[in-house]
C-alpha cells in the first residue's frame, strides 16, 4: 500500500477513534439513558438551596471562545495534508487530540451522572415541594419525589468542572511545548496561571450557583486534570533518524505538535519526548504524529 494510503487509513481510524469515544456522551445528552433515581433523607439541608436561573458562564460561551483563540491561531500555518482546504487541515492535526480528549473527558462526566444520579443542591426548589409537604419524620429515607425534569439527578460530578480544567490544563501544557522565547521565562507561566485560575473559577460558580456540591467540583477537577495528562503523555514509537541534507522541516514535539529547526544531524535515536531533528522522507511512517 502507498505511504498516502496509508495516510489516509490512519487519518480515518483516528477519526473513528474520535466519534467512538463521543458515543457514550451522545448517548447521554439525546436522554437516550435515564439516571438513577435516588432519594435523602428527609431534613437533609445539601437539596434545599433556591434555584438560580441564570449562569455565570455557559458551555456556548466556552465553546466559542475556545474555537475562535484556536481559528485565529492557525489560519495562517501551512499544512501538507489529504484535506486540501487548509484550514480543515491545520484544524484536523492540531485538534485531533484535543478533541479526542474532549469527547473521553465528557463521556466520563455523563456516565458517571447516569449511573449514580445524585440530587442537585436545588433539587427540592425545582421539584416544587417542602420538607413539610412531604410530611416525613426528620432522618427516615424518603425513596421516591416526583420530579419531571431529570437533569436535577445530574450533580455529581460536574462537567463545567471537569471540562474547564481538562481545556485550560490543555492549553498550558501546549504553551509549555510552544512557547520558547527566552524572553517568556515569566510570560509562559503567567497565562498558564490565569488558565488554570479560569478553569477553577468556572468549576467554583458551580457551588455559589447552587448546580453542584463542593464534592462534585472537586472530582470534576480530578477527572479533567487527569484526561488532559494522560492525553498529552500518551507514549509513541521511537523512530531512527538518518543522515538528511540541511534543509528546513517540520518537527513534532512530546505535545505532537509542529515547529520548524535547521537540521544537519548523523544517525541518531529520537524519541518523541526529546527529537532535535527529524528527516520526514526518511522517518517511517509510524513516528508520524497526525493529531
Amino acid at each position: 500500500m502507498r505511504s498516502g494510503s496509508w495516510v489516509f487509513v490512519g487519518a480515518l481510524v483516528r477519526l473513528f477513534s474520535v466519534h467512538a469515544a463521543s458515543i457514550p456522551f451522545l448517548v447521554c445528552e439525546l436522554k437516550v439513558v435515564k439516571p438513577f433515581k435516588r432519594g435523602f433523607t428527609c431534613g437533609d439541608p445539601s437539596i434545599t438551596y433556591p434555584y438560580l436561573s441564570n449562569e455565570v458562564i455557559s458551555d456556548k460561551l466556552l465553546i466559542i471562545a475556545l474555537g475562535e483563540c484556536h481559528r485565529a491561531r492557525f489560519r495562517s500555518v501551512s499544512s501538507k495534508s489529504f484535506v486540501r482546504n487548509l484550514y480543515v487541515s491545520c484544524l484536523y492535526k492540531e485538534l485531533g487530540s484535543f478533541l479526542f480528549g474532549c469527547c473521553v473527558c465528557q463521556s466520563l462526566t455523563n456516565m458517571a451522572k447516569l449511573s449514580i444520579g445524585r440530587l442537585r443542591p436545588h433539587f427540592l426548589h425545582v421539584c416544587g415541594v417542602t420538607y413539610a409537604s412531604l410530611n416525613c419524620t426528620p432522618g427516615t429515607y424518603v425513596p421516591k419525589v416526583n420530579c419531571a425534569n431529570p437533569d436535577h439527578r445530574l450533580s455529581f460530578f460536574s462537567g463545567h468542572a471537569s471540562f474547564a480544567l481538562y481545556s485550560m490544563l490543555y492549553l498550558a501544557f501546549y504553551l509549555q511545548a510552544r512557547l520558547t522565547w527566552r524572553g517568556a521565562r515569566l510570560l509562559r507561566p503567567l497565562l498558564q496561571f490565569f488558565l488554570v485560575l479560569l478553569a477553577v473559577y468556572t468549576g467554583l460558580t458551580r457551588i455559589s450557583d447552587y448546580r453542584h456540591h463542593p464534592s462534585d467540583v472537586l472530582t470534576g477537577y480530578v477527572q479533567g486534570a487527569l484526561t488532559a495528562y494522560w492525553v498529552v503523555s500518551i507514549p509513541h514509537r521511537p523512530c531512527l533518524v538518518h543522515r538528511s541534507r540541511y534543509m528546513q522541516t517540520p518537527l513534532y514535539n512530546h505535545l505532537g505538535h509542529l515547529h520548524s529547526v535547521d537540521i544537519f544531524r548523523e544517525m541518531a535515536d529520537c524519541y518523541t519526548g526529546n527529537c532535535a531533528t527529524i528527516s520526514v522522507e526518511e522517518a517511517p511512517h509510524h513516528c508520524v504524529k497526525y493529531f
